[in-house]
This record gives C-alpha cells, sequence and structure tokens, in this order.
C-alpha cells in the first residue's frame, strides 16, 4: 500500500511539472496519464525512474518514450469513446494501454515477438481488456481490422508509410514521427477525402520505425 501512494504521488508530480506545464490540458487524457501505472511496463531495475521526464529502455534497444511526448502525442489525436485506434511500435504496452482507456478498441502491432507478447501478456493481467497486440510489421498496418479513427506510430519513419494513410477513416489522425535517425518532426494528418492535410507539432527524437515502409534493419 505505501508502494503504491509513493507511485501515486510520482503520477501526479509528473503530471503537473511535466505535462501542464508544457501545455497538455486536455483533462481526459490527464487523467488516464494519473490512472494508468508506467511502474508496472518498465522493467524493474529503472522502475525507480518511471515517472522521471525522460525515456527509459525497455530491452531489444528499444525505448519507452518520456511521459510527455506520450501526453502529447495522444492528446493531439483527440480520441472519442467510440473511436478504433491503431497503435505501431507497441513495445512495453504503456501506450496502448493509455489509449484503451480513451478510446473503444485498441490494436498495437510489435515487430519483435519477445516484446509483443510481453506486452499482451502485461496488458491482460492489468485488465486492460479492449487493447490487442498483434505481431508483425507495422509498416503494413493491419488492413483486415480498418479503417481507423486514429492511428498513433511510436517511432521514426523516414517517410509516412502509405498504408497506414489507406486505412484511415474519414476524419481519421495519424501521428507520427518523420526525419532521419537523429532528429524528426512530429506530424498531424488528417483524412479529408482524398487530401491529408499535415501539421508539424514539434521535434523529437524516436527509434526507427523498421519495416517494409520504413527502415531497413541493420544487419
Amino acid at each position: 500500500m505505501l508502494e503504491k501512494k509513493e507511485y501515486a504521488a510520482q503520477r501526479a508530480e509528473m503530471i503537473e511539472k511535466q505535462l501542464r506545464r508544457r501545455g497538455v490540458i486536455d483533462p481526459v487524457v490527464l487523467a488516464a496519464m494519473a490512472t494508468v501505472p508506467r511502474h508496472e511496463f518498465v522493467p524493474e531495475e529503472v522502475r525507480s525512474h518511471a515517472y522521471d521526464d525522460l525515456p527509459l529502455p525497455i530491452g531489444g534497444g528499444q525505448t519507452i518514450s518520456q511521459p510527455y511526448i506520450v501526453a502529447a502525442m495522444t492528446a493531439a489525436l483527440h480520441l472519442q469513446p467510440a473511436d478504433r485506434v491503431l497503435e505501431i511500435g507497441t513495445g512495453c504496452g504503456y501506450q496502448a494501454a493509455l489509449l484503451s482507456r480513451l478510446a473503444r478498441e485498441v490494436f498495437s502491432i510489435e515487430r519483435r515477438p519477445e516484446l509483443a507478447s510481453s506486452a499482451a501478456a502485461k496488458l491482460t493481467q492489468l485488465g486492460y481488456s479492449n487493447a490487442h497486440v498483434h505481431c508483425g510489421d507495422g509498416t503494413l498496418g493491419l488492413p483486415e481490422f480498418a479503417p481507423f479513427d486514429a492511428i498513433l506510430v511510436a517511432a521514426a519513419a523516414p517517410a509516412v508509410p502509405k498504408p497506414l494513410l489507406a486505412q484511415l477513416a474519414e476524419g481519421g489522425r495519424l501521428i507520427l514521427p518523420v526525419g532521419g535517425a537523429e532528429h524528426q518532426e512530429l506530424q498531424l494528418i488528417e483524412k479529408r477525402g482524398d487530401a491529408f492535410p499535415t501539421r508539424m507539432l514539434e521535434g523529437c527524437r524516436f527509434v526507427p520505425l523498421v519495416g517494409y515502409h520504413g527502415w531497413q534493419e541493420s544487419s
């Protein structure tokens, strides 16, 4: 019980200092950030840093993004309770858990089998039953479950993967980092008929999106 109080206090401080002060004020997103236990999704050895303002390693050369970028990307999608969401890059499952509190159903793709299975197990264990993890090439999306009201890509692409644009519902939103290995820009794209108006949000740095429509895996 003491541990739970400690983590709750850390989450409250994270929301105040890292999110509100930087302009993330969507009350629904903040409420979700206040309830999803980020510490449960990171390895034991970095758990004491779970609510710090930095990305953390989760194994396999992958990271969990800093709380601010998770919240900012989520808030930009303006999710509605009936939305169906696609996430590319499950990682440890934290972002999927957060999305599942805001949308009706979340489909998440992770290319690394060990991360996909551990994230799926963690989401099930913690009761996020409307988040479904698939193992595969995220740049191809999940056409069998399309269209999606929102798509969130948690890895950096050299260009916007065309299959993801094709899987957006009318009025759907896609957020992803686009750029080179060292620096990217967060882009928010909407589907308006045959047009995809795009807004640049802010600079960021993510691990590469590996796949057919992304970066090729280094040998």
